[in-house]
């Protein structure tokens, strides 16, 4: 029995196993895909140890699995723990090891996969669209009392369209509905969402907008946390109700919105009042006012009463008479008063013309008297002041005589 031997062709040098490692490391470790990576997979197993953290990543089926490790320094950065079971996805490099021949990632950020990514997402968004101010509640406006247009953003094969004409109907009969259609579950539904709200405003007649869908699983309702929606909602220039999902529910189109409730029909009846409450309240008012009417009335009666008979008590025509016969009287008084006064003037007045009249120089010189002034009109009082040759004047009650003066007699008068 032969047996065939291939022959080989030995090279002259061969690598080394230290050679071969190095080769595999500087592949693995200078790729640039292979030096920032994403993998997703479940942790089988996790020790800590004094370095760090050590784990095995693995598909779920068990068909791959993985080295990880987080070293001490990073361990507190990480958005979550590694824990065995979990569903992860980790960020991080590949690292060769050459004294084990064996590759290992380095771990820098470790998220949660699936529900816990999704929750993880929705709480970054929420934070980054509150520190700008779209949940504020100042930026919320209210509803009108009594719209005269509704307009309502969901799908036409939704229960929630039907939830809403029927709410509608029922509460305010002959309201005009302007319904734009979108989708509400899928990856197009947020931009058919975007659009179906410009729809409305670019028409311009809608009072308030209703976005609604009912209830349904965590991931159908993800259009509503998409950034676009939350910002179509709240730069929305008409009042925006959101009746999304069940009260388990909330979502981001939930905090951008001017009115949040938990049920389309809910959001119905936010948007209208109902028209037979409407007038029922009506009637309670107008029986509230005939009531107070007729309080009124009966109170302004019995006060009319009241002075009616305090009148008849105070005997008014008769005191008219002598509050009259009074005056009369006064009057008297005053016109008397005031003609004693007017006399007694007279009398004064008289007096003192008279006396007026004996001091008036001109009624002296009637009687005979004569005043004699020097040529500059100084009056003349003694002979003493005269001097020979000097010309004077003298005058009379009637006429002035021009004089001379020729001699002087110094005479005196004794007591």
């Amino acid at each position: 029995m032969n047996s065939y031997i291939p022959s080989l062709l030995v090279p002259d040098t061969a690598l080394s196993v230290a050679g071969l490692t190095a080769y595999i490391q500087a592949i693995l470790e200078q790729d640039d895909q292979l030096r920032q990576v994403w993998v997703t997979g479940e942790v089988s197993s996790a020790t800590r140890y004094r370095s760090g953290l050590f784990f095995t990543l693995q598909d779920p089926d068990a068909k791959a699995a993985i080295s990880c490790v987080v070293w001490n320094s990073q361990f507190d950065r990480l958005v979550t723990q590694p824990q065995q079971g979990e569903q992860l996805i980790i960020l991080g490099r590949i690292h060769v090891h050459p004294q084990r021949g064996q590759y290992q990632l380095i771990v820098w950020q470790v998220l949660p996969a699936g529900e816990g990514l999704r929750a993880l997402r929705y709480r970054q968004l929420r934070h980054r669209l509150e520190a700008e101010g779209l949940f504020d509640a100042a930026h919320k406006r209210s509803l009108p009392t009594h719209p005269k247009t509704v307009a309502v953003v969901t799908s036409p094969q939704a229960a929630a369209w039907g939830d809403i004409q029927r709410t509608l109907r029922r509460r305010y009969p002959g309201l005009h509905v302007l319904f734009s259609p979108a989708l509400v579950q899928g990856d197009q539904a947020p931009d058919s969402i975007v659009d179906a709200i410009q729809r409305v405003e670019q028409d311009g007649r809608a009072d308030v907008l209703i976005v609604s869908r009912g209830g349904g699983a965590i991931e159908d309702m993800a259009c509503f946390n998409d950034e676009r929606v939350v910002r179509a909602i709240a730069t929305c220039s008409i009042p925006v109700i959101a009746g999304i999902g069940h009260q388990r529910d909330e979502s981001l189109a939930d905090l951008a919105a001017d009115v949040c409730v938990h049920t389309p029909t809910a959001a119905a009846e936010q948007a209208v009042p109902r028209l037979s409450a409407l007038y029922t309240e009506h009637r309670e008012r107008v029986l509230a006012l005939n009531q107070v009417m007729l309080y009124r009335l009966g109170a302004s009666q019995e006060q009319l009463l009241r002075i009616h008979t305090r009148l008849q008590r105070l005997q008014l025509d008769r005191r008219v008479k002598q509050e009259m016969q009074t005056m009369t009287w006064l009057r008297l008084r005053l016109v008397q008063s005031t003609l004693r006064q007017v006399q007694q003037a007279k009398q004064h007045c008289y007096l003192l013309k008279q006396k007026l009249a004996t001091l008036d120089p001109q009624a002296v010189l009637k009687r005979g008297y004569a005043v004699v002034r020097e040529a500059n009109g100084a009056i003349v009082r003694s002979a003493a002041e005269i001097e020979l040759g000097q010309e004077l004047q003298i005058q009379f009650g009637q006429g002035q005589l021009n004089v001379k003066v020729t001699e002087v007699l110094n005479t005196s008068i004794d007591d």
